[in-house]
Parts: C-alpha cells; sequence; structure tokens
C-alpha cells in the first residue's frame, strides 16, 4: 500500500471499477468536550457505503485515515480490520455487483485545520469544531472513496453535547439526541462538510421569482464564535450574499441547487474559505475586531462571491481530476470579480484584480514550477500545491481574455449550457470547450492550446515611430516570451496613448484603439496619425493577461508623473508593471522605493496603495543591495510618518499608512513614537489606536528589543482571546535573541504540540527582516531537517514550515549553492517537497539578481 497519496492512475482504475450509490455517515463528538488534552483524542465515525462494481470478483480499496478502525464489514462479512487496514486505505477484496461496506472506526481530531479541527478558545474554554477536506481530508473523518469523480447522495447523523449546535451540507433537526441532516444530492467527498459547536448563530432569508413563476426560497446562516459575536457585522454579509445570488441568478439561468446556504467564520482556518454546499467555511479574520479600510471589506466580499461561483462551477459540475482544478478554481476566481463588480458597492474590483490578484499570477508563473492552467497532477500532493497563483489568479486573467475573445454574451450561454449539461457530474477540459465553441463560433482547440495548455508569461513592449509632424507615424507592439517558454499567443488588447492635459498637468488617455496581437510584431494602425503620447499603456483596461512593458519615453514619463494617471486602473497597472521591472532586475529596487515615496501618497485607492506598501517592504527586504538597506528603510519610515501626519485623521489612508510606519519603523525616534502612541502619551489626530493596532505597534516594538516579555504577558492579559495569543505568539518569536529563535525553531521543527494557527504566527515572528545574524545558523540545519518534517507532519504543517523557514534571508550565492546541493543530491525525495525547495530557491536567485542590479545603480 502507498500509504496516504493517491495517485492519479490509481483514480481512475478505480472510477472505472466502482460507481457510489449512497454514503450514510453517522459521527458521535460528544468526546470533543470534558477531561484533559493529555493524549490525542477520537472520536466515533461509523459509515456505510453502498455501491456498484463493474467486474464483481474483482478487488479495490476505501480511504480512510485513523487511528484505529473497530470493525469492517463487506456484503454482511466481517473483515479483519488488522489485516485489511493499514492507517490509510482498506483493502476490498472478491467484491460484488451490488456492495455495502461498513466500517467502524476511531478517528483523530485535527489540530492542523485538516480534516475534524479542534478548537478550544482560551477566552471562555469553550470547544469548537469544523472540517476542511480540500482535496483529500473527508477521509480523515469518515471512511469514503476519496476522488471527486465518485459523486454520491450522503446522509448525515451527528451525537454531540447538549448546548451545541450542529450544521452539515442538508438541512439539520434534532431528534432524540441526535442531528440528522437531509439528504445531499450527489456531490465529492471533498465537499462535504459538519461544523459543531456553541457558535453564534444569525439567520436571513432570500427569495426570488424565477422565470418559470416558481418562488425560491432559500434560509441563510451566518455563524462565528461567541467570543466574536459583538464584531460581527452579519448584515453586511447577508447583504453581499444577496447580491451575489441575484447576479448568479440573473446569469446562470440555474437555482442555487443546495437548499440552505449556512457561512461559518472558523476559527484557525488554512485557507480564506471552502465551497462546501450549504455550509461554506470561512477564516474568521474576514470577521474584524478593529478599524479596518474598505479593501479588506472588498476583500471579504470578493471571496463570499468566489465561493457563491463554486456552487455552480465545481460543486453542481466537479472536474473528474485535479488536472482540471482550474475548471471551478479559474471560474470562481474570475466570476467572484465579475459579480462583485456589477453587483454590489465595490465597483473598482478591476483595479484590485489587475494590481494584486495578478501579481500572484505574474510570480508563480515565472518560477521554475510553473505549469499551464491545465495542469499534469500526479498525485494528492501534486494536487495540494497545486492551489496557486497559475490555477486561481492567471486562469481568472484567461478568462477575463477569453470573454475580451468570445464576447461577454457566448461566455455566459456557454455557462449556461454547461451547467444543464453536465449538472451533478464530473468535466474534463473539452466539455467546457465544445460549449463554448457552440456560443462563440470562434476555434476554441486554438484558444485552449495557446491560453491553457501551455506556460509562461509573455512581455508586451510599445514602439512608436514619429513623423516630422511629431504625430505618430507606426505604433507596434512587440511581444517576447521566456527562453524556457517560448509560446508567443494570441491577445486582445487596448493600446491607450496618454499625455499631459489641463492646469494641474493630469496625465490622461486621448486615445485608445484595440487590436488582436498575435506573433512577434503586431501593428496598431488605428492610432497612425494620433499625436505624439507621453505614455503608451499596451493592456489598457487590463484585458489580457501579460507583463506590461514601456519604451524608454513612456517609463521617463511615469518616473516624472505617475501620481498624474487621472485613471485608478491605468495607474495600477502601471504600478504593477513597475513592480515587474523591479523584480525582474531590469529597474533598480531603489527606484522603486523612490516612486513609492514621491507618489504612493496620492494613491485614491486603498487596496492599490496597501499592495504599493508590501510591495516597498518587499524591495527593502529582498531586492535593494544590502548596504543600501538602512538608507532605503530610514527613507521609508520617514515618507510612511510623513504621509501619516498628512492624511485625513481618521481615513482609511490614515490606518494604512500607520501599519506602514509600524511595518518599517527601525530607529530610536520612530519606535519612542510607537511606544508613546500605545501609551497613549502621544497622539496623532483622528489615529484611533485599537487592539489590532495596539499588536501592529507591538510586533517591530518586540523585534528591536523595546518590548519584553512582560509587556507582550501584559498585552495578552489586555486582550486574553485567540487572536490576542496568535499576536502574542508571534511577537514573542520576533524577539532579538538567540534563545528565542532557538526556542521559536524547536517548537515548529522539533515539537508538533502547536496548532496549524500557532506554527504559523511562530514561523513569522522568528522570520524577521532585522533579524539576518540571528537566524544564519539555521540555513544549514533547515536542509537537514526538511524531509523528516515533510515525512513526519501533516502536509499542510510541512508545507508550512518548508515555505516559511527557508533561508530566504541569508541572501548570498553560499546560500543558492547549499539549495542547488540539496536539490542535485536529493533527487528521490517527495516530488511536492522538492518543489516548495525549488521555488524557495528560485525566489532567492531573483532577490540576489534584483540586488546585483540595485548595486549597479548605486
Amino acid at each position: 500500500m502507498p500509504g496516504e497519496n493517491l495517485s492519479r492512475d490509481e483514480a481512475r482504475e478505480r472510477a472505472a471499477l466502482l460507481s457510489v450509490e449512497e454514503y450514510e455517515v453517522s459521527l458521535d463528538l460528544r468526546s470533543a468536550v470534558g477531561g484533559t488534552d493529555t493524549e490525542p483524542r477520537t472520536f466515533r465515525s461509523v459509515t456505510t457505503i453502498r455501491f456498484r462494481s463493474a467486474e464483481p470478483g474483482a478487488s479495490s480499496f476505501a480511504d480512510l485515515i485513523a487511528p484505529s478502525v473497530t470493525a469492517v464489514s463487506l456484503n454482511g462479512r466481517d473483515l479483519d480490520p488488522g489485516a485489511v487496514f493499514d492507517g490509510s486505505r482498506i483493502l476490498l477484496e472478491d467484491l460484488a455487483e451490488d456492495n455495502e461496506l461498513v466500517v467502524d472506526a476511531q478517528c483523530a481530531y485535527s489540530r492542523t485545520g485538516e480534516g475534524m479541527h479542534r478548537f478550544v478558545d482560551p477566552e471562555d474554554g469553550e470547544v469548537y469544531l469544523y472540517t476542511q477536506y480540500e482535496p483529500a481530508d473527508s477521509r480523515r473523518v469518515f471512511a469514503n472513496f476519496e476522488q471527486p469523480d465518485l459523486k454520491a447522495p450522503f446522509r448525515f447523523e451527528v451525537r454531540a453535547p447538549e448546548d451545541w449546535v450542529v450544521w452539515s451540507n442538508g438541512v439539520g433537526e434534532l431528534s432524540d439526541g441526535v442531528w440528522k441532516f437531509a439528504g445531499t444530492k450527489p456531490i465529492s467527498t471533498y465537499i462535504t462538510a459538519f461544523v459543531a459547536g456553541p457558535y453564534h448563530y444569525v439567520t436571513d432569508s432570500y427569495e426570488r421569482v424565477l422565470d418559470d413563476g416558481t418562488r425560491l426560497e432559500i434560509p441563510l446562516g451566518a455563524l462565528c464564535r461567541k467570543g466574536l459575536a459583538r464584531h460581527f457585522d452579519a448584515d453586511d454579509v447577508f447583504l453581499v450574499t444577496k447580491q451575489g445570488l441575484d447576479f448568479f441568478h440573473d446569469h446562470f439561468d440555474y437555482p442555487y441547487p443546495f437548499g440552505k446556504y449556512d457561512q461559518a467564520f472558523v476559527p484557525e482556518y488554512n485557507l480564506g474559505a471552502m465551497e462546501n454546499p450549504g455550509c461554506v467555511t470561512f477564516r474568521e479574520e474576514f470577521i474584524f475586531r478593529g478599524n479596518v479600510t474598505q479593501a479588506s471589506y472588498e476583500r471579504r466580499a470578493n471571496v463570499i462571491l468566489h465561493e457563491m461561483a463554486h456552487m455552480w462551477f465545481g460543486d453542481l459540475v466537479t472536474m473528474v481530476w485535479w488536472d482540471d482544478l482550474w475548471l471551478k478554481e479559474s471560474f470562481a476566481d474570475f466570476m467572484g470579480t465579475f459579480s462583485m463588480v456589477e453587483a454590489t458597492r465595490f465597483t473598482n474590483g478591476w483595479v484590485t484584480f489587475a494590481n494584486n490578484r495578478k501579481a500572484w499570477a505574474y510570480r508563480a508563473d515565472q518560477l521554475p514550477s510553473t505549469h499551464p492552467v491545465t495542469a499534469d497532477i500526479r498525485d494528492l500532493e501534486d494536487a495540494k500545491l497545486n492551489f496557486d497563483g497559475i490555477t486561481y489568479a492567471k486562469g481568472a486573467s484567461v478568462l477575463k481574455q477569453l470573454v475580451a475573445y468570445a464576447g461577454r454574451d457566448a461566455f455566459l450561454e456557454g455557462a449556461r449550457r454547461y451547467f444543464k449539461r453536465h449538472a451533478y457530474g464530473n468535466t474534463r477540459l473539452g466539455d467546457l470547450l465544445s460549449v463554448l465553441e457552440e456560443t462563440s463560433g470562434r476555434d476554441m482547440a486554438a484558444w485552449s492550446r495557446s491560453w491553457l495548455q501551455t506556460a509562461g508569461v509573455n512581455s508586451l513592449t510599445p514602439q512608436v515611430l514619429l513623423d516630422a509632424d511629431g504625430r505618430v507615424s507606426e505604433l507596434t507592439v512587440l511581444q517576447e516570451a521566456a527562453e524556457s517558454h517560448p509560446e508567443l499567443r494570441p491577445h486582445r488588447v487596448a493600446v491607450g496613448l496618454y499625455r499631459q492635459e489641463g492646469a494641474d498637468g493630469s496625465l490622461v488617455r486621448y486615445a485608445r484603439a484595440e487590436v488582436d496581437v498575435d506573433g512577434p510584431r503586431t501593428i496598431v494602425g488605428e492610432l497612425a496619425g494620433a499625436d505624439a503620447p507621453e505614455l503608451v499603456l499596451v493592456n489598457d483596461d487590463d484585458l489580457t493577461y501579460c507583463k506590461i512593458r514601456f519604451d524608454d519615453g513612456s517609463l521617463e514619463t511615469l518616473r516624472a508623473h505617475l501620481g498624474d494617471l487621472t485613471d485608478p486602473l491605468a495607474r495600477a497597472l502601471c504600478w504593477s508593471a513597475l513592480w515587474n521591472l523591479t523584480r525582474d532586475a531590469l529597474m533598480p529596487a531603489r527606484d522603486f522605493v523612490d516612486l513609492v515615496l514621491r507618489f504612493a501618497g496620492r494613491e485614491s485607492d486603498i487596496g492599490v496603495l496597501q499592495t504599493l506598501h508590501a510591495w516597498a517592504n518587499s524591495a527593502l527586504t529582498h531586492y535593494v543591495a544590502p548596504e543600501w538597506r538602512a538608507t532605503g528603510g530610514r527613507l521609508l519610515a520617514e515618507g510612511a510618518l510623513r504621509e501619516l501626519r498628512a492624511a485625513g485623521p481618521g481615513s482609511q489612508h490614515q490606518l494604512t499608512w500607520a501599519r506602514f510606519f509600524a511595518a518599517v519603523a527601525s530607529d530610536e525616534d520612530d519606535l519612542r513614537l510607537l511606544q508613546e502612541l500605545l501609551e497613549g502619551s502621544a497622539k496623532i489626530d483622528g489615529l484611533e489606536v485599537d487592539q489590532e493596532l495596539r499588536w501592529a505597534f507591538l510586533e517591530p516594538l518586540a523585534a528591536h528589543g523595546v518590548a519584553d516579555e512582560s509587556v507582550l504577558a501584559a498585552e495578552l492579559a489586555r486582550d486574553d482571546t485567540a487572536s490576542g495569543k496568535r499576536h502574542q505568539v508571534r511577537c514573542l518569536a520576533a524577539r532579538p535573541s538567540a534563545a528565542v529563535k532557538a526556542q521559536a525553531w524547536a517548537a515548529v521543527v522539533e515539537s508538533d504540540s502547536l496548532s496549524n494557527a500557532l506554527v504559523e504566527a511562530t514561523i513569522g515572528g522568528f522570520s524577521q527582516a532585522s533579524h539576518r545574524e540571528l537566524t544564519a545558523p539555521y540555513a544549514s540545519k533547515y536542509f537537514d531537517v526538511i524531509e523528516r518534517v515533510w515525512a513526519e507532519r501533516s502536509i499542510q504543517i510541512g508545507m508550512d514550515v518548508v515555505r516559511g523557514l527557508f533561508p530566504s534571508l541569508q541572501d548570498s550565492g553560499e546560500t543558492l549553492a547549499v539549495a542547488d546541493a540539496w536539490l542535485a543530491s536529493h533527487g528521490e525525495a517527495a516530488p511536492a517537497l522538492r518543489r516548495l525547495v525549488l521555488e524557495a530557491r528560485d525566489d532567492l536567485g531573483r532577490a540576489l539578481r534584483g540586488q546585483a542590479c540595485d548595486g549597479g545603480a548605486g
């Protein structure tokens, strides 16, 4: 038996052999409360699976990850659990045409956010449970056939402590101490769900008259821990939910198919959210404990709508295997922004998408592990790593290009046919392409080959020739590709010409043309004869997925007048392009820092401003020459404080600049100001230093030795909550002491006692940019331990450790050589582990090239 991993070939063989008729699952969760946690806790899980075999007499297996199995019976025959269960699989031999498997197991509660996660609230001692399965962790809760194409109806029942409520995919009722849930439609195992505990629960409803005159009523629910109830703005969650349901019913012509719609905000969640039909789960950080900007509300709305889009793209129609993960994630990412812009108050969502979401895609698409949107997923470990910027953000960008290519109406009509044709079934790439060919009349096979089946990002650069009168005689778009991925693609782009106008020198667009860029050189004939531009913006309006480059004149214009660009989307595109130039070592990082210092204060879009702050901090940490770091840090802190004092009292910009100032503060005066703001002896008009901002100020104070353990203990007493504990753990690990770093390293690497949330907090505190010398001894230790960590810990914790503790701050050729040596000598290591190391090594190499470029400028 191959352990917990499952290969694509095995899944194909099992799907060809088996078809599942139904599941009945009974859980007893009463063990979650009472007693002590000196030993790992387990719960009873009894599963009955009725299924058919295409070959009577054949053998197969069911999936289950559990500490022990009490009993197994197949078609009334009792099997020896010790003989048929190996810890992750149950061997099934001599199958009949019609089969019934019953498995009685003791399954383990999780502290890693995988399977049945158990959380004890430090504030009141209450216990909260929830499940998270994608891609293959439902087998930690009940026996099943864990692959997306073996769909079936599910019936669940749960025994729980008396004062608890339990939620699942279907409507639940409490009868004689047992929660019994309505059966589901045929769905995949990974989107079944449970949420259980003394949660705070708010209800509402959505009503709509469908086109055929029938009335649709969807019960709505929203829940969170009791400790967060005072912060829970459920009304806004319901508002966005109803707006989204209106949008998708307007455009999909397929009523929401799963009955109720509960949304649970749960603790220690690894993801943003998960699309379990009827019981969507979200990370509870989307309930805001303090002041946040509109960008945070926009992000939450986007995630709500992303998960809602999954009810159709993913839940109703599901990919056969994880190769086609994009069939749900790319669509949900695109539809999340599409619906948000058209149906909610967040009408600038495409600006955020262009500036923030696509940056994730551009990074992922230039890593050595980049892959086509339609990926080659050999097994479950591959699948876990493919929830990445390619599958989500590049895929969504490609769909945005597809809408421009095929037309909005054809795209939406294709979606409608896709749902009706494949409802409750599983699909591959060709199933979608066929309906889009029907509705658009376009050759989808050629489009797919270019956009979905090749990797890498193209660069588009304008080339402008002027005539004797100073007008454009020819404007050409040059397309280039990386040597490793030489595919040139067809792009539907808008090319915008900009110049300064008016008394204030605003940089505005005065001409625009749409063109199909194909091949290495495309002439934009429509712009011939236009007045000479000061800025040429290819991919204006962000229609395609590419890296934007500039001609020399355009780049000089941006260096002098970036803040004068009046259109928020155009400005966001230019910022993104400049950041790509920095990461590609084509522009010194100190120049990017200078642009942020000069123009970020004029940025109107708060989400873009927050992204600029993150990029500037990344430039300082990774891309500027080491000898300029101190100077750059001082300049950023001075600029942040200047903008903080100039921002409108109580404004979103003021709060954003306050957080950035804390992130870059390092000298004595800056740290003293943070301390005085905490104590209340200094004030900035309108700035409310609430609890979340207090922790943001405390981390740099801890990292620079100003806030010691007693200060952090006192702050935890003030905020003795789950959130407060995470912040305190991060700050404790951030202190500048060799003993502290050793303790943090041991807590994460040598022990599995910390929950997933506290592992993340500890790693965040350990890896301080100002602590390069303190963490240097762990560079070699990292390569000594990662194989053991990967083998011993869950894949989620393994990913957190391997990514988070990679010695990226030891940015030298020596570290690069050590990483290369590990990769060369560990060819037999788990492919997913090698991929993580290879990606981190590539980021380090990119940082060193950036530093060399910046050093040359110095």
